[in-house]
């Protein structure tokens, strides 16, 4: 395809589109046990500490480090190794703790809280569990007892839920080691530092000595039953330093929920001037998604219509088209003195089925509109592909043509890149395809060479053309399909050439004034100016929460008929982890694909926590949500 255009380029082209086909994951030997052990430590230790070669120098530090890992000890467990000889204890030390430590599991925690239950019900009364945490075994104050019971999503009717609080604790100790690992694996700067000294294989040697145990005889009374299981204890004690305060949200949603803000059309919509584009939404492997994004200029204050929804492609008879039921919004933001300096104006939040629309005046001025889903239903597949779609064939002769389904295919994509909806390719349209296939642009010069071998129209690539110029691809590689899955991959078609990881739209926009003019400028990932836009809708539009005796933590959550928004502000100085559990909501789905997840806020900033919508819109949706602030 590039070839004819130009030799060189086409070398360039196909190397980068060798490195896109080949993910990295397939290039890395699977970590050893040893090594995930390591990294671990690491991730747990550079949580706390900015070098590994730092030491700890405190209880409180060694008790921080081996919450990071996971573990939650109990003040027994802390001294056994912070000894009153203690003064210090260094990266391979803190390794060998965690050897000796191994993370309670939810079976010895489950049997811990049944030896309490009295009723074998599930649960603990809070009056009895008060009794038994601040009278005997290793005592709890009354303010570590009251942040247990008031912990939202395990507690009830006077009822401590045993059950849901070991389900929800271990969760938590798993996303605590998994946020700091993949806090490791970003930070290229942390990836770079030595990490301690440790040799694999090297003697270990003990950090103080460990005093043996004492012999001792169990009594099965509830004060020695409850007094031996530090597990239960220290799990206790670790959710009260873990999660400092809490609050919940309860929404049910009815089923015609989305029929109170329906999009209409002004009554003269057939005389207003009107001007279309199209785009896309393509999800990246990293579960990003990017899409277009436009300039639009009003030349005078005008009443205006604007509209976004999924678009139609030539669907063939029993192949699925999961786009279509992919959520879009589009935000319109004023350019003032300059595009860092962009004003929210307003976003499409009135529906009419697929359609998402919103109509107000504008004044004259360049507008930025901004493509939006909340990527609950744009999601990565997750089935396999049994038999892989055949894109070209040989006919009796040995001449190379496409396949029937591959056209079909092609004549979709080209509708998608057609932004302007003219049946012609221009070189700016042609190069936003070009860009997101193989990560360059065609100039002036090979766009040129392009028109003299293929079908154009006043300088622009007919759909014939762009089947011509496929089919010399393949035939460049003989017919190896290789790269032309690496184009259909980068354009959202999995290997049954189905269209399931993206979301071409169409945007339709109309003033009863002038002709309003767009244009696409960028294919960007949908955060910066997007992020900034969804926090600024969410804090003027829905409610918020304080968190409680933590006046700079605010939950902002906005019930859209479609959708559910969650926005977290942090005024403090500090950065905070917010823990999130959507266990109790029923017929949910969010964009994290997590019921349980934890989120870091920069201090002084607002970030969007997460959108859930519906799975089956035609049943009641209930978003139940607690929000717990960690230590």
């Amino acid at each position: 395809m590039r070839m004819a255009i130009s030799p060189g380029r086409d070398a360039s082209f196909s190397s980068q589109k060798s490195a896109l086909s080949e993910s990295p994951r397939t290039k890395r030997f699977p970590l050893t046990e040893e090594e995930i052990f390591y990294m671990n430590c690491r991730a747990a230790y550079l949580t706390v500490f900015k070098s590994s070669l730092e030491n700890i120098i405190s209880k409180e530090q060694l008790y921080l480090a081996l919450q990071h890992a996971g573990r939650n000890p109990s003040q027994k467990t802390i001294n056994k190794y912070w000894t009153p000889q203690t003064a210090k204890l260094n990266f391979d030390d803190f390794c060998i703790i965690l050897r000796k430590e191994k993370p309670t599991s939810k079976a010895e925690l489950l049997k811990s809280f049944k030896q309490l239950d009295v009723n074998d019900n599930g649960s603990i009364l809070h009056t009895d569990l008060y009794k038994l945490l601040t009278k005997r075994g290793e005592k709890m104050t009354q303010e570590e007892v009251n942040a247990i019971i008031s912990l939202a999503d395990v507690n009830a009717d006077g009822k401590f839920d045993y059950i849901k609080f070991c389900k929800v604790y271990m969760t938590t100790n798993e996303q605590c080691l998994k946020t700091t690992v993949e806090k490791l694996e970003v930070d290229s700067k942390l990836r770079r530092q030595q990490f301690g000294s440790h040799i694999e294989g090297s003697p270990e040697r003990d950090p103080s000595p460990v005093p043996k145990p004492s012999p001792r005889t169990i009594r099965k009374t509830d004060q020695e039953t409850f007094s031996n299981k530090g597990d239960m204890r220290s799990s206790l004690l670790a959710a009260t330093r873990k999660f400092k305060t809490s609050v919940s949200f309860t929404i049910t949603m009815d089923v015609n929920s989305n029929r109170n803000s329906k999009l209409t059309e002004p009554d003269s919509i057939k005389e207003w001037l009107c001007v279309q584009s199209k785009g896309c939404f393509f999800l990246e492997e990293d579960g990003e998604i990017i899409s277009h994004q436009y300039r639009m200029q009003i030349v005078q204050r005008s009443m205006v219509y604007l509209t976004i929804k999924p678009l139609n492609l030539s669907q063939v008879e029993g192949k699925p088209s999961p786009w279509l039921s992919v959520d879009t919004t589009l935000y319109i933001l004023k350019e003032n003195e300059n595009q860092a300096n962009l004003q929210l104006m307003c976003f499409t939040e009135l529906r009419n089925r697929e359609v998402f629309g919103w109509t107000g005046e504008l004044g004259p001025g360049i507008y930025w509109l901004i493509p939006s889903t909340t990527g609950c239903r744009l999601r990565k597949e997750r089935k396999p592909i049994t038999e892989e779609a055949q894109l070209v064939y040989r006919d009796e002769t040995g001449e190379l043509f496409l396949t029937k389904e591959f056209r079909s295919t092609l004549s979709d994509i080209f509708e998608v890149i057609d932004l302007d909806g003219n049946g012609l390719l221009s070189l700016e349209e042609y190069n936003f395809f070009e860009l997101r296939t193989s990560g360059e642009k065609c100039d002036e010069d090979a766009w040129a060479v392009c028109r003299d071998n293929f079908d154009t129209k006043k300088n622009e690539l007919t759909r014939q053309g762009f089947m011509d110029l496929n089919l010399m691809e393949a035939n460049d590689r003989e017919g190896d399909p290789r790269d032309l899955w690496v184009t259909l991959h980068s354009m959202g078609y999995n290997k049954a050439l189905e269209l399931t990881e993206a979301c071409p739209f169409i945007i339709d926009i109309y003033a009863d004034k002038c002709k309003p003019r767009i244009k696409a400028v960028h294919m960007e990932a949908c955060s910066g100016q997007l992020e900034k836009a969804i926090c600024k809708s969410v804090l003027n539009k829905g409610n918020a929460r304080v968190m409680d005796g933590y006046e700079d933590i605010i939950v902002h959550t906005y019930k859209h008929d479609t959708w559910i928004t969650s926005v977290i502000e942090n005024k403090s100085d500090n950065k905070v982890i917010i823990h999130i559990n959507n266990e109790l909501s029923k017929n949910c789905v969010n964009n994290r694909g997590l019921n349980i997840f934890a989120v870091e806020v920069a201090p002084k900033s607002t970030m969007v926590c997460q959108h859930v919508m519906p799975l089956n819109e035609r049943q009641e949706w209930i978003y139940y949500c607690v929000y717990s602030l960690m230590s």
